[in-house]
């Protein structure tokens, strides 16, 4: 493909009349999907919108929202997803960043726009909307590199950042699907991760491309989850770990018909060796580990399911994001120096890819701050390789401990401590220390019936890592803070023991 408009257009010549979306139980085809997007588009231009233009939508999970992706898309717009799960404050600022010439967003979400914004209500307005457009594709010129999508990044160490990604960025998802999730036109995918973020607008492309089945999930809710995978016979899905860790928790699962499981991916924060490992026994599928950003428009590097070897002379990969995506370039490089690091060496994450996205929209400095002259784009990540060029995802730079002039990485401590059979959720911090500097402090939710010891979780801990790593003190909290992403906000953490604020490196 080269435009995402192109993609729609080829999909329908595979079938128009083959299931495309469907949510809530109600199914949209190929046709009616390519139909409903080309009113958008002339609904869109119709508003005053013009190439270049943005257009917000502010919604949960539904057909709407890849229906105005499409319209955007052959409009020439930018479409501009919106997290609802931020505060009025926030979206305004997000708003005032974005410029949007429209919103549109679900009735439960209006009262999040602030004054003075045009909205179009998703739920009682939006069919008005499109209805007297014709069907239709609009006569508008759209280049592969134009920008099509806006997504903020989450915001976990700072003001979220609309990262601008073209529809050249994008075509690599569709390839992404075929060799790597093994996707196919009877492929059916579960997606329930919220679409104002790239594991679910950008991975949805991922089956959608090939022309197969995508069920949105409107709101996760492991119960409805399960049915779904049952009822449509779900071969796919992408999951952040805290959603693989309530499914399994759910008293459905036992009774529900797992077998159409071929392939899950999971990413988007560290999964512990020990969820992984319950998971892959009692899902009976393969799995796919995976490793992007919304700055590389999803996927970078993945772990292949042959890598996943539980008790294996291979094990250890089960702690790898994996290997570069042979479309990229992936590097670890010392943030100090600047020079690429040798393996074993801990250092940033580096991506040259033709999925980087453009830069941020109006964030000039961060843009350079972010994106190399030479093409890498700088993750912020922390990172090792071995020899056979495995990566091993540590933590976010900003996240890394650093104590008595020694760097702890959060995640080894977090995969440490998981290994204890009372420990459910695991989240490791700095917290001020007058002889240290800081010191390292778990938060732990509990397993269901068991009760640990802070004492026992520490010794725990030192039976596996070096005593500077491990916790000096143990919180046991009901659950973690996350984000959309499922991502723990390890700032929101931090803020209670740093009066004035938290260490900034």
């Amino acid at each position: 493909m080269s435009t995402l408009g192109g993609m729609l257009t080829d999909l329908v010549a595979l079938g128009p009349e083959r299931p495309a979306l469907t949510c809530d139980d109600v199914t949209l085809s190929f046709g009616e999907l390519d139909a409903r997007a080309n009113r958008v588009a002339h609904a869109l231009r119709r508003h005053g919108l013009v190439p270049g233009d943005r257009v917000g939508v502010l919604s949960r999970n539904r057909p709407e929202y890849v229906e105005l992706l499409f319209g955007a898309a052959r409009a020439g717009v930018v479409l501009v997803g919106l997290n609802w799960r931020l505060a009025p404050p926030e979206i305004a600022a997000v708003l005032d960043n974005a410029g949007p010439r429209l919103v549109l967003a679900g009735t439960a979400e209006q009262g999040l726009v602030p004054d003075g914004v045009e909205v179009v209500d998703l739920d009682t307005g939006y069919e008005k909307w499109i209805a007297d457009e014709p069907a239709t594709s609009p006569d508008v010129l759209v280049a592969p590199g134009d920008v099509v999508l806006q997504l903020y990044s989450s915001g976990t160490t700072g003001v979220p950042k609309g990262a601008r990604l073209t529809h050249a960025n994008l075509a690599f998802t569709p390839r992404m699907g075929r060799e790597f999730y093994a996707m196919g036109p009877d492929s059916v995918n579960l997606v329930p991760s919220p679409q104002f973020h790239i594991g679910g607008i950008g991975y949805g492309l991922t089956t959608l491309g090939q022309g197969g089945h995508t069920i949105l999930v409107a709101a996760v809710d492991p119960a409805d989850m399960l049915r779904l995978i049952e009822r449509y016979r779900v071969t796919h899905s992408f999951l952040v770990p805290s959603v693989v860790q309530m499914l399994l928790s759910a008293p459905e699962i036992d009774r529900t018909d797992l077998s159409s499981l071929e392939l899950i991916a999971y990413g988007g924060a560290p999964m512990t060796e020990a969820l992984l490992r319950r998971a892959m026994d009692r899902l009976g599928c393969g799995f796919l580990g995976v490793y992007g950003m919304t700055e590389t428009a999803g996927t970078v590097v993945s772990l292949a399911p042959g890598d996943h070897d539980p008790g294996g002379p291979r094990a250890g990969l089960l702690r790898s994001v994996g290997k570069a995506l042979p479309w990229h370039d992936v590097a670890v490089f010392d943030p100090l120096t600047d020079e690429p690091s040798p393996p074993g060496q801990v250092g940033e994450i580096r991506v040259r890819s033709g999925q980087n996205m453009a830069g941020y929209w109006r964030r000039d400095d961060e843009t350079a701050a972010t994106l190399s002259g030479d093409g890498w784009l700088r993750t912020g990540d922390a990172a090792y390789t071995d020899d056979e060029g495995y990566l091993f995802l540590h933590d976010r730079i900003k996240d890394m401990v650093i104590s008595g002039g020694e760097n702890v990485y959060p995640a080894e401590v977090e995969n440490a401590l998981a290994s204890h059979p009372g420990v459910a959720e695991v989240a490791v911090i700095g917290v001020p220390s007058p002889r240290w500097g800081e010191t390292v402090k778990a938060l732990v939710v509990r397993n269901p019936g068991e009760d640990p010891s802070p004492e026992e979780l520490v010794a725990h801990a030192r039976e596996r890592l070096a005593r500077y790593k491990c916790p000096t003190s143990v919180d046991f909290v009901d659950e973690l803070p996350r984000n959309a992403s499922g991502k723990v906000l390890k700032k929101v953490l931090r803020e209670p023991y740093w009066p004035d604020a938290a260490p900034v490196r």
